[in-house]
């Protein structure tokens, strides 16, 4: 049997479960839809294999007069209510954030010279910093050599105590790269302060109307 065939076959079952039923008490009848929607039977009770089924109840005349949805339509609407207010509320909190941050920065500063001004000031505080690291690092570089040379000298000469030199040779090394890791980090720390004034600077000048 084909699917047009089929189509009537059901539909004309279901007109005639409709007329037979409308000399019923409630003078009304229920008609339930498989997953694709389509109406496939019709009937005072819904059988309990369609219970979670999308259905409509008609009168004596064949009006619809209620509808429900699929269990599964109505979780995905739910689900798609729940991602709106979500996305509601992020949004509002984002704005509410972005209001505070604008109120900072008016309340911080008077114009854009003091804002570069602060830059200068954390930059200069970082460079600091840095000036240090790079002493650490002279003089861990500085160990590191002594201790290579240390250990190329007693394995030339072939005398003992040679692991010790050799843990002061991996000692070092570890120093000088842990040292040039928080240089790279300081760096990066100069990069991200600049970027973060140039923001303030831009919307500074924004709330400004500048």
């Amino acid at each position: 049997m084909n699917k047009s065939r089929t189509a009537i076959v059901i539909s004309a079952a279901c007109a005639a479960v409709l007329l037979g039923a409308m000399p019923a008490a409630h003078g009304k009848i229920v008609c339930w839809k498989d997953k694709s929607g389509k109406v496939v039977g019709c009937g005072d009770t819904v059988p309990p294999e369609y219970q979670e089924s999308a259905t409509k109840e008609l009168d004596r005349r064949g009006m619809t007069r209620k509808s429900t949805e699929s269990a599964q339509d109505a979780a995905r609407q739910r689900e798609q209510a729940d991602e709106a207010a979500k996305q509601k509320a992020d949004n509002e909190r984002r704005a509410a954030e972005q209001k505070r941050q604008d109120s900072a920065l008016l309340n911080t500063f008077s114009n854009e010279t003091e804002i570069d001004a602060k830059r200068d000031r954390d930059l200069q505080a970082v460079d600091g910093q840095l000036g240090q690291l790079h002493v650490s690092l002279k003089n861990a570089s500085d160990r590191h050599k002594d201790a290579r040379t240390r250990l190329d000298a007693a394995e030339k000469a072939k005398k003992g105590g040679i692991e010790p030199l050799k843990d002061d040779v991996s000692r070092t090394a570890d120093e000088m790269k842990r040292i040039e890791q928080s240089i790279a980090g300081k760096e990066k720390e100069k990069a991200e302060i600049r970027a973060r004034y140039a923001d303030y600077r831009k919307r500074f000048m924004d709330l400004r109307g500048r």
